[in-house]
């Protein structure tokens, strides 16, 4: 917002913050909750901690489907998928009936008995970590693992154009009523301790594909709060949504919201730089 001001008060509060060892991209967070715009908030990190304006990261190629000529469906060697809606900033994507109902049983079948509470990756530390804001179980498939996973990811890297061996495995995750996963990035904060050795076996993430396995009684859809946009989770379709660089400018914070009634299962297929071994 144009009537925004960048205070003293401001720059001491980040000041006070960053001291006490909070992330930058936590800060931003923080800000933008609290009402300030993402590009007022960007300016005044950079002005507090840097002393110059915020430089962006080079970008990176990023997965893309072709909808060069805005097709209502995209044809796929055995499937055809439908074009929902599609946003240019941030690109997202939402499919219809990219899996079948009997696809998205199979795999909620698979992963049903090696579920365990899920993790984010440690801010301070190598490895991963329970995290209060992400209430959800579940489990990674390695790449191809079986049948059913060949032939979803093989699907996948047909559809966004993206090799298969540039792909982590699907996980897949469990929210039971009241779990959410709270506003959060994909890419990997460049600032983590342990940023370095993921980093080394793909690269960056630079897309994201979350599938849904079921349709949730209420609730769970996928938010996308800087552009106001919630994605219903319905069984069989997807939202895809890509990030060229590692940095908030790219609008793609995103969370899972609360599930009301019922549950909600959905897999997730996230895209590296360069091949994900």
């Amino acid at each position: 917002m144009s009537t925004q001001t960048i205070t003293g008060e401001l720059r001491r509060w980040i000041q006070d913050h960053a001291q006490a060892g909070t992330s930058r991209e936590t800060i931003l967070q923080s800000m933008c909750a609290s009402g300030w715009s993402q590009s007022v908030a960007l300016q005044a990190l950079a002005e507090t901690l840097d002393g110059a304006s915020p430089e962006l990261p080079p970008p990176s190629p990023v997965p893309e489907p072709d909808l060069r000529r805005s097709p209502a469906e995209i044809p796929l060697s055995d499937r055809r998928v439908q074009v929902l809606l599609r946003v240019e900033h941030p690109r997202v994507v939402v499919f219809g009936g990219l899996l079948s109902h009997e696809e998205c049983d199979a795999m909620v079948a698979a992963a049903t008995r090696r579920l365990a509470r899920s993790e984010t990756v440690a801010n301070d530390k190598d490895g991963s970590e329970i995290n209060a804001a992400r209430t959800s179980e579940g489990m990674f498939f390695e790449r191809a693992e079986n049948e059913i996973c060949a032939r979803v990811e093989a699907r996948i890297a047909e559809l966004l154009r993206w090799p298969v061996e540039n792909g982590e495995g699907l996980q897949v995750l469990h929210y039971r009523a009241g779990a959410e996963y709270l506003p959060h990035y994909d890419y990997f904060d460049p600032t983590h301790a342990s940023t370095p050795a993921i980093l080394a076996r793909g690269g960056q993430r630079v897309g994201t594909l979350v599938m849904y396995l079921n349709t949730p009684e209420q609730g769970g859809s996928t938010v996308f709060p800087d552009i106001k946009l919630d994605v219903a989770p319905i069984k069989g379709n997807a939202v895809f949504f890509s990030y060229e660089r590692a940095h908030p400018s790219t609008l793609t914070l995103h969370g899972g919201s609360p599930v009301l009634a019922g549950e909600k299962w959905v897999a997730t297929k996230w895209m590296r730089e360069r091949e994900f071994t």
